[in-house]
Order: C-alpha cells, then structure tokens, then sequence
C-alpha cells in the first residue's frame, strides 16, 4: 500500500478500531481451524497468496476495481481473495460474467448483506429489495410490484409527464442562475430526487437549491451513503460484528430512522385516510393496497432513493464531463440537437430519436460503470465457476470496469469513442455480458428503464438549453477526470460549470 493510501486509511482509523486491531490475532487463532479447509481447497479461484491475519485487504487499496483488475491480469478471469476471514470471488471477463449472472445465476444471487446494515437477516427478508439476503417469495413480491407499477412500459409511458415536469424545473433553475457555478452532481441528484419522491408520495422532498450537506432529506440519504462506504472491521472479521466496533451499525440506524422519519407523517396521514380500492394516485398507494406495514414502506423507500439517485447523477456528471472535454464528440451531439429538436420544450418521445446521444451515454457507462464491481452477491449453494469451486457464503463480485475496458472487447478501451455502439445491438439491460453497468440476471437493476429515459432527457436538455463554460475560464480540455471509489465511482472533482442560455 502506498504511503499515501495508507494516510488515508489511517486518517479514518480511532483508538477503538485500534483496540481490535490489536485483538485480531486472537481471533486469527480462534478462527484458524475454521478457514483451514477452505483456504486448503485446490479448486479454489487462483489470487495473490493471502497474509496473516488481514489475508489480501492491503492489496485492495482506495481503487479497488483497479486493484482487482491487476491481479486478475496475472492470475485470471475469475479470482479469489481473502478479505479478512471471508473469501471474496471476482469476476474479471464477459466468459466469467456470463457464468456468474447467467449459468449459476440460481446459485450466486443471493445478497451479501454488510454487518453496517441495522437489521438482521431474517428480517431483510420481509423488508428489502436491494438487501434481501435470498431471492425468496418476498423479493419476488417486491420486485413484481415494482416492475408493474413503476418500471413496466405501461407505467413508464404514463409518468413521462412527470419525469419532463422535473427535468423542466432544473432548466428553469439553471435558467434563473445564468453566469453562476453550478454543480452538475447537486442539481441533478436533486431533480432525480424529487422524481422518486412524487412517483411514492407524490410530493417534492428536496430543493434544488440545496448544496452539499445541507439540511433535509436528500442530506440524510447522501450521509447513509457516507456511512455505507466506511470500510468495516466487522464485515471482514464477522466475529467482531456483535460488538460493532466502529459505531458504524448504530450511526446507520439512527441516519436511517432519520430518514423515515421524513414521510412517516405523509405515510400516516395516507394510510388514515386509505380507501381500499380507489385509484392509486402513487406507490404509497400501492403499498397500501398490498397490506404492507410501515417499516415495508420506509425500507423499500430509503432503497429506491438511495439506489436511484446518486446512480443517474454521478452518470450525468462523467457524461457531461467527456463531451465538454471531447470537441470533436460534442460537435456531433450538438448538430444532432439542432436537427432533431427543434421546438422549446422536450420531451422523452424527442430524445428517443437520438442514436448519437445515446452512443455518448452508452460510452460514457462503458468507460464510467456507476457501481464499478456491482452490488456483491453471495453464493446460497456451492458451486463450480469456470471448473473452479465457489463455495458456499462467499462474496461474489463481477468487475464490470474491468470488462468495459477489456482491450480483447474492445478497440482503444481508454478513449472517449461513442461510434463504437452505432450501429450495434449491445445494450445495458443485461444482455450483453461484456457492457454491465447495471448487472444481469436476477438481480439486475430494477430501476433500469427510468434511469435510461432520465438520463437521456437531461443530458439532451442541458446541452440543448445551455452552452457550458469551467468558473474563471478554464480550459474544458483539461478537466481533471480521476475518480472516487464509494457506493458509486463519482468524479473524484465535482464538474462545477457556468451555464449560458442558448439562444
């Protein structure tokens, strides 16, 4: 590790984390008989010897999508490593992809669950989506009604106008803020905010003109994100987990119950007034029908806001980005614009007819996955990947950056080229095992089909509304694109930009 990343770690390290570090090796004692047979296996993933104790958590670093996909080029496709006591699995290719998400998808898509989250497993199992250890009756509950009433052709065509509302209001905003820096990520998370929150409780729950960390809901949810990007003790010594060592579990209870606390009063007044039968005005509404309890309703929320939000913003700010810094690629968007849109406003049936924007966002995705390794898996059955064993309660992880930038998929992996998927078949939805960026099979993002439509109605809408400048004049070329591993690979610089109305 490097000096610098060690500082790092170090900085975010107290005198109570120091404690059990210093327990560890007692609990490497006591839990060697229990790692011998799996670390003893032949037909374990091939990966770098592991060390005493910390087993391969040195060699993840900050990055760890670029970490795994060094090692997997010395020791192959499909890896294992020991984080800890536990055995993580990454895939590396579209041949291990494919086998992971798709021939043993039945056995590798239950869900590692973070010891940082507040509720135990059995629980998880009646409240969450995202979180559900098993994809059991109650996931396929959840998920149905999820895909009907918000993500199903039906209910997408049915809330366009809402989407266009929001986007329409982020114009008008950046309208009213001519010649004032802007923060792509803050607007647009704000914007993707308010429209989750009005397809569940038909309200707006966040204001634009909210700025990092202030107060409100959007504030809690970016702070849960926080907390959840801490790395954990506990989760690579489970052992540890009862005692939380890190405060992480009870700081992420509190944030959360924060959280509901926002439209619980919304919740009550709904469900006092709830006609059974009457049309549903929105997903409370459907909630209510299914006879789905209060904490149902504040788990699954909190997870469609927080799966959702960063998720789109964080996409539209490297999109912005790459076409500000790419003028050659702009240009291009920019005819298309002008030739296809030609009226004031827009609307998603406009941007449809897009097929060069859609090669920028497809790129940009390819080159900027927002979740570089996917959600982790977990292995419910032992099983054989690539003729090596997977045993069961393993992490498994697919490296959708690596695979994006295989240069054996793909011709100068590391450029900004959207030609690339004109003309082509390959799509995102899970299809296309060398282009993941929102995963595949069973656990394949729900929430696919309106982060495509949001994505592509805001980009077009900011380039079509607005020329974009850096604060003092500074070169766009030159914009710094490194970036920030969390629950989402943000761009480690926020894109501050100057918007100017077209005329």
């Amino acid at each position: 590790m490097s000096q610098t990343s060690w500082e790092k770690l170090s900085s975010r390290v107290s005198s109570v984390e120091v404690l059990f570090l210093l327990l560890l090796p007692l609990a490497f004692i006591i839990l060697k008989k229990i790692i011998r047979p799996c670390s003893k296996s032949k037909h374990l993933p091939p990966g770098p010897k592991p060390w005493p104790i910390v087993g391969n958590l040195l060699q993840m670093g900050n990055q760890p999508h670029v970490s795994l996909a060094e090692i997997a080029k010395v020791h192959g496709p499909l890896i294992s490593l020991r984080l800890g006591t536990q055995l993580l699995v990454v895939g590396s290719s579209a041949e291990a992809a494919t086998e992971i998400f798709k021939t043993h998808d039945r056995f590798l898509s239950g869900r590692h669950v973070p010891q940082v989250i507040p509720r135990d497993s059995h629980v998880l199992r009646r409240l969450a989506l995202i979180w559900s250890p098993e994809c059991m009756d109650t996931w396929r509950l959840l998920r149905g009604l999820c895909r009907a009433e918000l993500f199903s052709t039906k209910a997408m065509e049915s809330n366009a106008s809402l989407r266009e509302k929001k986007v329409g209001e982020l114009m008008d905003f950046l309208g009213a803020r001519e010649g004032e820096v802007v923060s792509i990520r803050e607007v647009v998370f704000s914007t993707v905010f308010n429209t989750i929150s009005n397809l569940l409780f038909s309200k707006d729950l966040a204001r634009l003109e909210d700025k990092g960390m202030a107060s409100g809901l959007k504030s809690h949810v970016q702070k849960v994100m926080v907390v959840l990007t801490t790395p954990n003790i506990a989760d690579f010594y489970p052992i540890f987990a009862g005692l939380d060592p890190q405060r992480l579990r009870r700081k992420l209870s509190n944030l959360i119950e924060g959280t509901f606390a926002r439209w619980t009063i919304n919740v009550k007044e709904r469900r006092s007034s709830y006609v059974h039968n009457s049309p549903k005005r929105d997903f409370l509404d459907v909630f209510l029908a299914n006879g789905f309890d209060d904490d149902q309703i504040n788990w699954i929320s909190s997870e469609l806001f927080t799966a959702g939000t960063d998720t789109i913003a964080t996409t539209l700010e490297w999109a912005m980005a790459e076409l500000l810094r790419n003028k050659e690629v702009k240009k291009k968007v920019d005819e298309e614009l002008e030739r296809e849109l030609t009226k004031n406003t827009i609307s998603e049936s406009d941007v449809s007819q897009l097929p060069y924007l859609n090669a920028c966002i497809k790129e940009t995705l390819r080159l900027h996955p927002p979740v570089p390794l996917l959600v982790p898996h977990r292995a419910t059955e032992t099983c054989e990947v690539m003729n090596y064993t997977v045993p069961k309660d393993s992490q498994v992880a697919v490296n959708v950056w690596a695979i994006s930038r295989d240069p054996s998929i793909w011709e100068d992996p590391l450029s900004f080229k959207p030609e690339r998927f004109l003309g082509s078949n390959l799509d995102f939805k899970g299809n296309s095992y060398e282009f993941l960026p929102f995963g595949a099979g069973r656990r394949v993002c729900p929430g696919l089909p309106m982060a495509n439509k949001l994505i592509l109605l805001i980009l077009a809408s900011l380039l079509r509304h607005f020329d974009w400048s850096r604060p003092n004049g500074e070169d766009l070329a030159r914009l710094d694109m490194k970036d920030n591993f969390g629950v989402v690979l943000q761009k480690e610089q926020p894109l501050l930009l100057v918007p100017k109305k077209r005329l």
